[in-house]
């Protein structure tokens, strides 16, 4: 063998080496469905393209809003020579944390007042989701978690991630295209006394729709009498209705009835600190020690996970919620994000009853709140829509109403039209 096909040999060899792995043969996971969608539509060159995936607020231009609010308090923060980039606690910003309780339980809160809160800062919602699971796994074994079907498509992951049995409860009637408050209810009634129950404080993501006040008495109902740990998911408060005292008046029903409970709180649509990631947790407890202990082991699970969470998204919240003047800007702001939403629910409702006569019932397209709509098309409805107008949308029907404009809403809607009728 001479010198130079020794040299090929040694190089194979030397290069089967490297590439041998002990995950060789992992699974390749699929794309997330919604940045697949994004990823696909950015792609995309046909100039009347429209995105009604991704859930996040769009203005009438269809363009990403930064809230004028949210841009008066970074150039505070950056004009304020005082801060520095040192750790947080914890636990996060106090100022913060503070007052996204209050935001949430009310500034009279009783359960603030007594001591009986405990909060940490969190990595946005999803993080507040996923630090309230694994307290729960650590804490509260052997108990199963119920979702709504459907629910947000990382629920389930969140749970089963940290090893808790995930079980749906009934929500979307697919007849009337509301709410199934007897399935919703039976299973309640039936299901492990002490399951965790995952509940949208507001604005349920898919559907669009929140229980009645009626109905939601009966839901506290079932709960207090089965003894269920109710875990909400507050990711819309005050982008729902453009009301944060109502967005919130679930959580708070919950409370008045003396129930221990927690909440996991996301500022990306509220305060449109979607790349920031701010978020709260939240427990409230029957007393000040039990709050006191849930605090103690929320820093032990938080300081192995995160050790401390970002100062810059907590310091821009604390800002406006800690100060009136912009605390009112904002609620403007928001209801004013929202108050578009509901016009766009208008208007792509009067396009297909009014103006297309679009066959079937599109009553739900208004009486369903917040940034999505659960349509009810089907997926071959939505492979027109996206193949043939390049409408991107979840496959189950889901848009965003947050992605529609004076601009595209007639196209969208007469889109619609030609894949009931033809599809």
């Amino acid at each position: 063998m001479g010198p130079s096909q020794r040299l090929e040999q040694i190089s194979s060899q030397i290069s089967q080496t490297m590439t041998e792995s002990v995950f060789a043969d992992l699974p390749l996971a699929p794309a997330d469905a919604i940045f697949a969608l994004t990823a696909a539509y950015k792609t995309d060159d046909f100039k009347d393209k429209v995105n009604l995936g991704v859930g996040a607020y769009r203005d009438d231009a269809g363009k990403p809003y930064v809230l004028p609010v949210v841009r008066k308090a970074h150039e505070l923060l950056v004009k304020d020579t005082t801060l520095d980039h040192e750790y947080l606690p914890i636990a996060g910003l106090p100022a913060f944390t503070s007052a996204a309780a209050r935001l949430l339980l009310g500034k009279d809160s009783k359960a603030i007042a007594q001591g009986r809160v405990s909060s940490i800062q969190t990595i946005s919602g999803t993080g507040a989701n996923h630090l309230g699971a694994l307290f729960m796994a650590k804490f509260n074994k052997g108990r199963c978690v119920y979702i709504s079907n459907p629910t947000w498509a990382n629920h389930a992951a969140i749970w089963q991630n940290v090893g808790v049995d995930v079980k749906q409860y009934p929500y979307w009637d697919a007849k009337t295209r509301g709410l199934d408050i007897e399935g919703y209810l039976a299973t309640l009634a039936s299901c492990p006394e002490g399951s965790i129950i995952l509940i949208h404080a507001c604005a349920h993501n898919p559907t669009g729709i929140d229980p009645t006040e009626e109905q939601w008495q009966k839901i506290a109902d079932v709960v207090e009498r089965r003894r269920l740990f109710p875990f909400f998911d507050c990711a819309y408060q005050g982008f729902a209705t453009g009301d944060l005292e109502r967005d919130a008046s679930a959580v708070r029903y919950f409370i008045s009835r003396g129930l221990e409970l927690c909440v996991a709180q996301s500022f990306a649509k509220n305060f449109g600190l979607y790349g920031e990631r701010a978020g709260a947790f939240h427990w409230v407890a029957p007393s000040k020690d039990v709050a006191a202990r849930v605090s103690s082991q929320l820093a032990v699970l938080q300081r192995s996970e995160i050790s401390n969470p970002p100062a810059f998204p907590a310091r821009i919240a604390s800002l406006v919620l800690n100060d009136a003047d912009l605390f009112a800007q904002w609620q403007r702001e928001l209801k004013g994000m929202a108050d578009r939403i509901i016009d766009m629910r208008r208007e792509l409702h009067r396009h297909l009853t009014s103006t297309l006569s679009t066959p079937g019932s599109w009553e739900h397209i208004i009486t369903q709140i917040g940034m999505f709509s659960f349509t009810g098309l089907s997926a071959a409805q939505v492979d027109v829509l996206t193949k043939k107008y390049h409408i991107y949308l979840t496959k189950n029907g889901r848009i965003s109403m947050a992605g529609l404009n004076t601009s595209n809403v007639e196209y969208v809607a007469r889109a619609i039209d030609d894949a009931v009728r033809n599809a």
